[in-house]
């Protein structure tokens, strides 16, 4: 049985699949089901504001450095599943992260038309996690053109 991978908008994936380059669902969804990427996707779509910083993920993923968490999604913004969203350098604030990663509109639809990631769950279960102040600070912080 394989995925339903049709794109049925023609594609495209957001700046960072590439002007030329279609969103490749079969792609996409390989590596998506990674089990450590697997989670960090839960993480994003889980996340309050859909757009968790590399700090947020680092402290839902403990066994995870950061550097490997950096890979992980630089290997999913490669293949269309997420998009890095960055605050500008004149907005920022010193000490907090610019940086926040969101699902691809692609990635969501494909996941969607194959019931993976559903929204609802991976929020609850992120909810339940019991943070730090300093995370839900981060937590609080506005992200660019977030949902």
């Amino acid at each position: 049985m394989y995925p339903q991978t049709s794109q049925p908008n023609g594609g495209g994936g957001g700046e960072n699949v590439g002007p030329a380059m279609e969103f490749n669902a079969w792609r996409a969804l390989q590596k998506a089901t990674d089990k450590t990427r697997a989670n960090l996707i839960a993480d994003v779509i889980g996340h309050p504001k859909g757009a968790p910083s590399v700090d947020e993920l680092d402290y839902m993923n403990p066994s995870l450095e950061k550097d490997a968490i950096r890979n992980h999604l630089k290997t999913l913004r490669s293949v269309g599943v997420l998009e890095e969203l960055e605050i500008p350098p004149g907005e920022r604030t010193r000490g907090f992260p610019y940086k926040f990663y969101r699902l691809t509109d692609d990635a969501r639809a494909l996941f969607d038309r194959n019931d993976l990631f559903p929204r609802e769950p991976w929020r609850r279960q992120y909810e339940r996690v019991e943070k730090t102040g300093e995370i839900e600070e981060l937590e609080a912080m506005p992200r660019p053109n977030s949902e």
